[in-house]
């Protein structure tokens, strides 16, 4: 079915609306995060001294006044974000929900507090497990051989190159879940294309993790787990489907009789 010009118009205008609506909430999150922007930072390298215990006291260092600004921008942008998530969420429900039908937007309704609930959830994997596990071990890897100074802009930097994508990631069984209930996507499809999938995630956790083997290996593992669960939840919700459908059509024949 072809998209009519003057429809497709209206969808672009729509998406539009919703993005600078996005936007500006987030620009409103971004000032009132760099309001509270020393507490967050505090906060955040206090929260060093029990993520990496037996390192000591971790003194960060700036090489300039434009680190500062730098890092401020980083923590304070952090900090909107976290913010501005469940406003996204609710823009992108609003945008799609025309195209789905009325079961569909139902559900799909259901699932936006399990969306934002994943999305913070992997950040918090990815803030207490991921990122000390890589972090502690770079630095014992480094402390034999050089003079380690930690920089504010290269820690939170790291931070955010763990932590974030993390939220992303763990969006994974969900969108499973959601588009196997509604009859998108079938569990021997996600099955087929296993080795695949392997290989896409594996290449994405060598891009979001340190140039090292064990740092690949820790970000890829949960990555891969992760996908599995998406398989064992497609089944899940597919043989659910398939009850559900079952039943209609045994009221449908009944009603008819």
């Amino acid at each position: 079915m072809s998209i009519e010009p003057e429809t497709l118009v209206d969808h672009i205008a729509e998406l539009r609306k919703r993005l600078i609506w996005v936007l500006v909430i987030f620009l409103i999150n971004l000032v009132i995060s760099f309001v509270f922007v020393d507490p967050i930072y505090y906060t955040l390298v206090n929260d060093a001294s029990r993520l990496f215990p037996g390192m000591g006291e971790i003194e960060l260092t700036v090489l300039g006044p434009g680190e500062i600004l730098k890092v401020y921008f980083t923590v304070a942008g952090l900090a909107a974000l976290g913010l501005t998530i469940p406003f996204l969420l609710y823009h992108i429900w609003k945008f799609i929900k025309p195209a789905l039908e009325e079961r569909e937007a139902k559900l799909a309704y259901k699932f936006i507090p399990l969306v934002g609930g994943m999305f913070f959830f992997g950040v918090l994997f990815g803030y207490y497990f991921v990122f000390p596990l890589l972090y502690k071990f770079l630095y014992q890897l480094g402390m034999e051989r050089f003079n380690i100074m930690y920089t504010a802009a290269n820690y939170f930097g790291f931070m955010t190159n763990i932590v974030l994508p993390f939220g992303f990631i763990f969006e994974m069984p969900v969108a499973v879940l959601f588009l196997s209930r509604i009859g998108i996507l079938a569990p021997h499809t996600l099955i087929k294309v296993r080795k695949y999938a392997y290989l896409v995630l594996v290449i994405v956790a060598s891009m979001i993790s340190p140039p090292e083997l064990i740092s690949h290996i820790s970000v890829a593992a949960p990555m891969i787990l992760l996908y599995e669960l998406s398989i064992l939840i497609a089944k899940w919700s597919w043989k659910k489907r398939e009850q559900a459908m079952l039943e209609a059509e045994a009221r449908l024949a009944q009603e008819e009789a």
